[in-house]
């Protein structure tokens, strides 16, 4: 049964059954007794483990196939019309040569199974943030997980009326080929296409897909923002709750900081963390001329491993009802998930993420799959925030960029302007860990931690935010850097991190609304070593001083870098980075 007349959804949904023969279509509604019938379904059929309902109610446990666990980043494309377009950082290939190969690959791809139409919101469905779109798929796994993470079924269609203006998502399993994956985004089409992977970055075409690579575009010809930024609310014991957007590479602790428990005695005094979104920001300038930034996901797709009641107590409570794990190892005797860093009482009668029998503690394998997910929904986050469904978002006051770093970049500094903040998001980078493939210490740019998720040239990108910058002026939100990693001579972290990283964003705060000073130094400007509250910290003042000292030697090798880095994008790239990085080295210099 169709659940629209929209002639522009009902004829491209034509054209993609003709392609992929499905022997039965199901439009997906939204509602709970439709989406209960599919669980039972993937159940019966072993797509899907039921867990201990008492325990876990309403989660699944899913596995997907082992060559099929992570986004591919070599298998995923943007296709404009000019390759230019598309920037160095991009993979391209032509629109037209590209649809005839995934064409070839989508002809029959569904025969004997079921497509699923999705009709999904990113945002409130009706607020002026929200964009609508549609998925395809063959899968259960991807409605359920789509059901968790974006706004599913009927009142999408209604809200989207007879409008043309939605994106267009094809999703098919195929025969889960890696040598055939492809994920596909025609940003001028406004279409998604994703083939033989089962995966969820690869298959839940709301999320990176949509969320960033086309709304990045979307945002360039419209005027607003789509970033890989998590949204945070620090509400003080006067009970103003100031808001500000983080960029994080991965490994960064973007979650962790996301969902963020104060230490004990900022607690008893009254402070309290509001979680907006983990993972996605899109901002626009409000009627007021201020930056606002909504989360258009409606759940969390969570990295498992590492997370625990001591990490992220936040995180692992919003697990706990109507979660699918995918990939994790499953405790036969309670019929509960484990994985890594969960807890030290491994299971003993358990099955490994493949579905092999696995014992905790004799086996030399690993239970759950290093990118083993969980997909919540944000309304279990125990720190969710009160304006979580507003509809116009919430206001930024400061723009957070951060990395790991063991030497170079200092606990926190303030960009001297937007420009020059820009430039400071620019340079963004990582030093890889033991954990990253390849040789540990090497520096890994990943600018505004958008360089694989940018749907278009990334100094094209840094020209829309000078852009916007120009539009909001005196308004503009303030930007800092932080660096929570900085570690002593034996490699150990100087700073606790986690919680008491609030003491870091207080500052941050007080500086949007001049409430406290700084120093000037070559990079931007420090906090005064006094002005960050250390009570109860295990750091003391010296120790600070130390994390907030900037290394002029270090700061002229990583000038080098930046040079190294910039060169990538030739004459496009924007003349005020360009300027910011001589500023850099004639301060250092002097």
């Amino acid at each position: 049964m169709e659940l629209t007349q929209n002639r522009a959804v009902l004829d491209w949904i034509d054209q993609m059954v003709n392609l992929c023969q499905p022997d039965s279509i199901v439009w997906i509604d939204g509602s709970e007794a439709q989406l209960e019938e599919l669980r039972a379904q993937a159940v019966a059929t072993g797509e899907l483990t039921k867990l201990n309902e008492e325990k876990l109610p309403g989660c699944y446990l899913h596995r997907t196939a082992p060559n099929d666990v992570a986004r591919v980043e070599d298998r995923t494309f943007i296709c404009c019309r000019k390759q230019e377009d598309a920037g160095p950082t991009n993979n391209w290939m032509d629109p037209q040569e590209m649809y005839a190969k995934l064409f070839q690959l989508y002809t029959g791809a569904m025969k004997g199974r079921t497509m699923y139409v999705i009709p999904y919101s990113m945002g409130v469905v009706g607020s002026p943030f929200a964009k609508y779109g549609i998925e395809l798929t063959d899968s259960i796994y991807v409605v359920l997980n789509m059901a968790i993470m974006t706004r599913v079924g009927r009142q999408v269609l209604d809200a989207l009326g007879d409008s043309p203006d939605y994106v267009k998502g094809l999703h098919a399993k195929a025969d889960i080929d890696p040598e055939n994956r492809y994920i596909v985004h025609f940003p001028e089409d406004n279409t998604i296409m994703s083939v033989n992977s089962g995966y969820g970055g690869n298959v839940l075409l709301g999320k990176k897909c949509f969320a960033l690579r086309i709304a990045s575009v979307l945002g360039r010809d419209q005027g607003w923002m789509a970033e890989h930024m998590l949204i945070l609310g620090i509400q003080n014991p006067q009970g103003e709750v100031r808001y500000l957007a983080a960029a994080f590479p991965s490994a960064c602790g973007k979650t962790n900081l996301a969902m963020l428990i104060p230490p004990e005695h900022y607690r008893k005094a009254g402070w309290k963390v509001w979680c907006v979104g983990d993972d996605i920001a899109w901002l626009r300038v409000g009627e007021d001329g201020r930056l606002w930034a909504m989360n258009p996901e409606y759940g969390f797709f969570g990295v498992a491993p590492g997370t625990n009641e001591k990490s992220n107590p936040n995180a692992l409570a919003s697990t706990r009802e109507g979660t699918i794990f995918t990939n994790v190892a499953l405790n036969l005797d309670d019929n509960t998930v484990w994985w890594e860093g969960l807890d030290k009482n491994p299971p003993q009668h358990a099955l490994d993420w493949l579905g092999n029998p696995w014992n905790g503690t004799t086996s030399a394998e690993k239970g759950a799959h290093p990118n083993s997910r969980f997909t919540a929904p944000a309304k279990n986050c125990p720190c969710i925030s009160p304006e979580f469904e507003r509809p116009t978002g919430v206001p930024i006051s400061a723009i957070v960029f951060g990395g790991r770093r063991a030497k170079t970049a200092p606990l926190v500094y303030q960009s001297r302007d937007w420009d020059h903040g820009v430039f400071v998001g620019s340079i963004m980078a990582s030093e890889t860990t033991a954990a990253a493939a390849g040789a540990v210490g090497v520096v890994r740019r990943d600018p505004m931690a958008m360089l694989p998720f940018c749907g278009y040239h990334m100094a094209d990108y840094w020209q829309h935010w000078l852009d916007m910058g120009k539009v909001l002026g005196e308004k503009a939100p303030k930007i800092f850097n932080v660096n929570w990693f900085r570690t002593d001579d034996e490699g150990h972290f100087i700073w606790p991190g986690f919680g008491d990283n609030l003491r870091v964003l207080e500052w941050i705060m007080k500086r949007c609304f001049d409430e406290a000073d700084a120093v000037d130094s070559p990079i931007g400007y420090l906090p005064k070593a006094e002005d960050i509250d250390l009570e109860d910290a295990g750091v003391d003042l010296n120790t600070l001083k130390g994390l907030l000292e900037v290394d002029r030697a270090l700061w002229q090798e990583e000038a080098a870098g930046i040079h190294t880095f910039y060169q990538k994008f030739g004459n496009k790239l924007p003349q005020e980075l360009s300027d910011s990085l001589e500023k850099l080295e004639a301060r250092l210099a002097e």
